[in-house]
């Protein structure tokens, strides 16, 4: 059970499995439903640099250092993705057009708009938090949130071409794994923050189908920029939501 988990850690972040190790990405795909579990280890990642300069810095400068953090863990994969999913909705024309534009090595004008809105959006709902303890719970959950939300998406929807969607949408289509998914994230969530926490999980799942929809109408399925925009949509929509009925 342990290998596959740190196998799904290691393509969530910049951290390999082991030296000189090559991430398998049907592997990965078997294993998508511990996404929840992994996003909790990287949310407790981040939570703790997030508790400690939030105790002993100013505020501004821990809500930096928390931008800076997700970046670097994360490898800035799928702030990429996001960039990339703003790209093809904004560009005109049918779908093949739209996914030459995410598939466009350089981020275009709609690209660099979402990464500036999803930045100063990331800064302030990090800043907006007055404890650091209530701060460091929320970044795991939302973390778990995020992950969950890649997870639903590919349990229901479709590739949109032959990609590196593919393989996770085929093996997320089985039951047994959704259900653990399930399991795994609730459980999770509501020992961390109860009541509040499974809210904002229903919040954040409806913000996911919508991207869902306008991934359908936009590309006719889902694709692994798609799941990475998502993830940061997802992560940024939970901590805005906890830092306004945290306040």
């Amino acid at each position: 059970m342990f290998n596959p988990i740190i196998s799904v850690f290691s393509f969530l972040t910049i951290i390999p499995a082991s030296r000189g190790s090559l991430i398998d990405l049907n592997v990965i795909a078997r294993n998508m439903h511990y996404f929840p579990l992994c996003g909790g280890f990287i949310g407790l990642m981040v939570g703790l640099v997030a508790l400690l300069s939030s105790t002993f810095l100013p505020q501004y400068f821990s809500s930096f250092m928390v931008l800076v953090t997700f970046a670097i863990v994360t490898g800035v994969h799928h702030i990429d993705a996001l960039a990339d999913f703003a790209d093809g909705i904004m560009k005109k024309g049918d779908g093949q057009s739209k996914r030459k534009a995410m598939s466009d090595p350089y981020v275009g004008s709609a690209g660099a708009s979402a990464l500036i809105i999803n930045f100063i959006g990331l800064y302030i709902a990090v800043l907006n938090f007055e404890s650091p303890i209530k701060l460091f719970y929320a970044i795991i959950v939302a973390e778990i949130i995020s992950k969950y939300v890649m997870v639903m998406q590919a349990s229901i929807g479709t590739s949109a071409w032959s990609g590196l969607s593919s393989p996770f949408t085929i093996e997320m289509k089985n039951r047994t794994k959704v259900t653990i998914s399930i399991i795994i994230t609730v459980v999770l969530i509501f020992i961390i923050e109860g009541i509040m926490g499974l809210l904002t999980l229903g919040i954040v799942i409806i913000i996911g189908l919508i991207i869902l929809i306008i991934s359908y109408k936009n590309f006719g399925g889902v694709s692994g920029d798609v799941f990475g925009a998502s993830n940061e949509i997802s992560r940024i929509s939970a901590l805005l939501i906890f830092s306004i009925f945290t306040m």
